[in-house]
């Protein structure tokens, strides 16, 4: 069973993080998130508190995400609560800015995120994406230089495949310094890095899988259908074709949420994220949406059920592409 409250391991790098963990993507992004608009600071305080009281004590954010306010938001949320409630916060370097052509950009990225964040030390930080002017080994060595200085607690990469993995991860090793993790986009509708291999391997290297987008822009969350798609950039990568075929998906998840106590779509496809052993990463805008997430935990899915699922999304593979070819 799938406990609230269970630890599991970061990899080797000695820290401990629970099974659900609080994505930040859409806190400060109007473009994409319609923040200012449908929610504000007030309902992300919510958000954090309700998920700090649940146990939910590991929070993921980015440099990039609403171009540094989400880490002004989260630094705002720990600073006006308790020290001893502080979260585990990880955070993200972004290489792939055009204008990032030393390894220097990643310290002072680094201590700007630390700044916003009010913090001396991040917990774990990322190489956003392998995308870059620069070759891979130029910003892994440069985080292996904020490690050996302190500057951070543990090593990730985000969005790797395979072979750049093990290139990260050789060069760390050099170094005498673990690679954490590898954070990657992970659900129903995009198990390529389960079918690549890449999963596989990383655990076979010690290295955690953190993944992301667990509800596939919310797709997999039952509220979007032809009559009802997303609204804004989301809904022209959805048209009303491509949301009828998750018709059968959705109802199996359902009939499989009926099972266990009237699951929603939403926590059934979270459960089914953790119970292929990733540390899943969901996104809240408010308290309550951080409460239903909760609710993807203190349960596990069967085996026939992962089953079930898997072969349902197999032909849907392809619905979420669009959009991310454009990522």
């Amino acid at each position: 069973m799938i406990m609230p409250t269970q630890l599991v391991p970061l990899g080797n790098s000695g820290l401990k993080v629970p099974l659900m963990g609080m994505g930040t993507w859409a806190w400060g992004q109007k473009m994409l998130w319609g923040y200012g608009i449908e929610y504000g600071d007030k309902e992300l305080e919510e958000a954090y508190q309700v998920s700090l009281k649940e146990g939910i004590n590991f929070f993921d954010t980015a440099e990039v995400y609403g171009w540094g306010n989400s880490e002004s938001l989260l630094g705002k949320f720990m600073k006006a609560a308790p020290s001893h409630q502080r979260p585990l916060i990880a955070s993200k370097f972004a290489p792939m800015l055009p204008w990032r052509l030393t390894g220097n950009s990643l310290q002072k990225a680094l201590k700007k995120s630390l700044t916003r964040l009010g913090m001396e030390k991040l917990d774990l930080y990322y190489l956003h994406n392998p995308k870059s002017l620069r070759p891979i080994k130029t910003w892994v060595n440069a985080i292996g230089d904020a490690y050996e200085e302190g500057l951070i607690k543990s090593v990730g990469v985000s969005n790797y495949d395979l072979n750049q993995t093990r290139e990260a991860a050789d060069i760390l090793a050099k170094r005498n310094i673990p690679l954490a993790c590898n954070q990657i986009h992970y659900s129903l509708l995009h198990q390529s890095p389960e079918t690549s291999g890449l999963i596989g391997k990383c655990r076979e290297m010690g290295i955690a899988i953190v993944s992301y987008m667990p509800l596939a822009h919310g797709l997999l969350t039952g509220k979007y259908t032809p009559e009802n798609p997303p609204k804004g950039a989301r809904g022209k990568s959805y048209p009303p074709h491509q949301l009828a075929r998750l018709r059968p998906l959705i109802e199996l998840m359902q009939e499989i949420g009926s099972s266990h106590g009237d699951k929603t779509p939403a926590q059934i496809a979270v459960n089914w994220n953790i119970s292929k052993g990733t540390i899943t990463l969901v996104g809240a805008k408010n308290g309550k949406q951080a409460l239903q997430n909760i609710g993807a935990l203190g349960w596990s899915l069967t085996p026939e059920e992962i089953l079930q699922l898997d072969k349902t999304a197999s032909g849907l593979q392809d619905i979420i592409k669009a959009w991310w070819a454009k990522v």
